[in-house]
This record gives structure tokens, C-alpha cells and sequence, in this order.
């Protein structure tokens, strides 16, 4: 893992070192080079419940395993972080919901982000599950010029984000959206597309001055905020959700406005792995219809991020 990780929400953004803000260290060390760290699932390793709603969905293969191998970058709280040795978040809760109404075992793996198409390829993991933007790129297996690279993934769609406002606790400047910026002060981290953000409502603002304070981390962008020399930092939604519930026990901040730049994160599947993928899909339908879903993006302070239904390829 790298400071110029791509970011997940949409394909030419980046979340240049996010997790550093909120304490995820660990994480980073754990995910430099392959896969690394693996996580708790819904069932015992190897073992399943074929008296499951959904166990017959499976291809026989993961039947017989009893295990759905998971690839992950786990350097990106609240999704998918490491804690205590133990891979924990939205993703691996999510995970474990859809394992109870498979019957097996989703068994995440830390590895970079860049390679987690690529091991679906290979077989070495049977899904991909790390807040990965679902767009027809990815579908296609192109890259950012449009060259084919691979086959493609499959997407099942399970999670909404975009990026959000964190303000002070309160938001006493009552800070609801880009434009109530103008003619204010915002801080962000420096060299990242949140940067690019402010500077082109900057543009838009004109006379009515934005002044931006960039900083080389997001941490002293929060702090700046907090003491109130600046309004706003701009993050994606989890990770600005997450920051204004557990900063300061959630007396710091709190999320400005509603998400912008909203896409959909999904599940990658192999585009001959058909059957997973329609399984994977009546899975999260399951568990949005007993309210299992529901609980866990409230459980993360990410509930705004809740899809209706689950879909395939319906990124842009």
C-alpha cells in the first residue's frame, strides 16, 4: 500500500493515505505485499451449513469447500481495517451476514488493492470485497485509456459513497454543501482530488474568496477544523462518517450536508463464475428484506450508504 492507492468511489480520484487520519496503522503494515492477514467468517473453516436458505444457490466447488475466498485491501476503516490481528468493518460484516444465508465461510485475505482483479483470475480467491467502484471499465477489463488489460468482473452492488463535508461538532457555520463555502476557509490534505475539489469551487466562487489551507496529512486538516481555523475537510463518506463517530468519542465532528459523487461499490466476480455471482445477489437481497444489512451499516454510522435492492453492473 501505497500514499497514491487509487481512490474506490470513482475510478480517477484518489484517497491518498485516509486511513492514516484514524488510526489504522497497523492495517498498512499488514497489507504491503500480498496476501497476508485473514479475517473471522460466519462458520468454522471448512465446515457448512448446507440447511441454509441459500446453500444450494453455491457452485458444488464452494459447497465442498465450505469457504468463499475473499480478497481484500483491508487499509480503509470503517470497510475493511485490521484490529487486534483480525480483519473487521462494513465489508467483513456485510460478508457475514450473506455467509448465514449461504452457509459457508467467507474468508477474507489481505492483499494490495491493485491485485485484487488479477487473483480473481488466477482463482486464487473466488470474489473481490474492498469498496471497489462498480464502472463499466472494470466490467470490460479496461484501463483509464480505454486498453483492454483482462476479461472483466462481474459487479454485485451492495454499498452507496461518495464524498462528504467534516465539520466541527455542531456545524456552527452551518456548512450543508460545496457552495456554502464561499467566502470561508476549508482544509484538506494535500496533493489529493479532495484538493482538486475545493480548488474548483474556488473557482466557482469567485470574488467570494475560498481559502484553502492544505496540509500534508488528513489528521492536521481535522485538527484544523476542530479548532476551528478552517470549516470543512472534504473525505469520502465512510471514512468522514467514521472519523465524526469515534473522534473524540463523536464530540469532534460531524458529516456536512448530504454525499456527493456518489457511485456504487460491488462485488467482483469472475465473469465465468455466473453462478456465485447470482447467488452472491439473492444473498444480499436476503439480508436486506430481514433488516441484517440494515443493522450493520447502522452499526458503522454508514446507513446513508444503504442500496434498495441488490444488482449487477449498475455502475457507470
Amino acid at each position: 500500500m501505497t500514499a497514491s492507492t487509487t481512490r474506490r468511489t470513482t475510478a480517477a480520484r484518489s484517497r491518498i493515505a485516509a486511513v492514516g487520519a484514524i488510526a489504522v496503522a497497523g492495517a498498512l503494515i499488514l497489507t504491503g505485499c500480498g496476501d497476508q492477514t485473514e479475517g473471522n467468517g460466519s462458520t468454522p473453516s471448512g465446515k457448512t451449513d448446507n440447511s441454509a436458505p441459500l446453500f444450494s444457490k453455491l457452485p458444488k466447488k464452494i459447497q465442498d469447500a465450505g469457504v468463499i475466498k475473499v480478497g481484500s485491501d483491508t487499509a480503509y476503516a470503517p470497510m475493511e481495517f485490521v484490529d487486534g490481528g483480525k480483519i473487521v468493518g462494513v465489508d467483513p460484516d456485510i460478508a457475514e451476514a450473506l455467509g448465514k444465508q449461504l452457509g459457508v465461510k467467507f474468508q477474507f485475505t489481505s492483499g494490495t488493492f491493485d491485485g485484487l482483479i488479477t487473483s480473481l483470475e488466477t482463482g486464487r480467491q473466488d470474489v473481490a470485497m474492498s469498496s471497489i467502484t462498480d464502472n463499466k471499465k472494470r466490467q470490460e477489463g479496461l484501463d483509464d485509456k480505454g486498453a483492454k488489460i483482462g476479461k472483466g468482473v462481474d459487479f454485485v452492488d451492495y454499498f452507496s459513497s461518495g464524498v462528504s463535508l467534516l465539520v466541527k461538532k455542531g456545524n456552527p457555520d452551518n456548512i450543508k454543501s460545496l457552495d456554502d463555502l464561499c467566502g470561508k476557509t476549508v482544509a484538506v490534505q494535500r496533493g489529493t482530488t479532495y484538493e482538486d475539489t475545493f480548488k474548483a469551487q474556488a473557482e466557482k466562487c469567485g470574488d467570494k474568496k475560498l481559502t484553502i489551507e492544505a496540509f500534508d496529512t488528513d489528521a492536521e486538516a481535522q485538527t484544523r477544523v476542530k479548532a476551528g481555523g478552517a470549516v470543512a475537510d472534504l473525505n469520502d463518506y465512510p471514512v468522514t462518517a467514521y472519523t465524526a463517530k469515534t473522534s473524540g468519542g463523536g464530540n469532534d465532528f460531524e458529516v456536512g450536508g448530504q454525499q456527493a459523487d456518489v457511485g456504487l461499490f460491488g462485488i467482483a466476480v469472475s465473469k465465468e463464475n455466473t453462478q456465485l455471482r447470482d447467488a452472491l445477489k439473492e444473498a444480499l437481497d436476503a439480508i436486506i428484506k430481514d433488516g441484517s444489512y440494515a443493522k450493520v451499516l447502522e452499526k458503522w454510522n454508514v446507513k446513508e450508504s444503504a442500496v434498495q435492492s441488490a444488482t449487477v453492473n449498475a455502475g457507470k
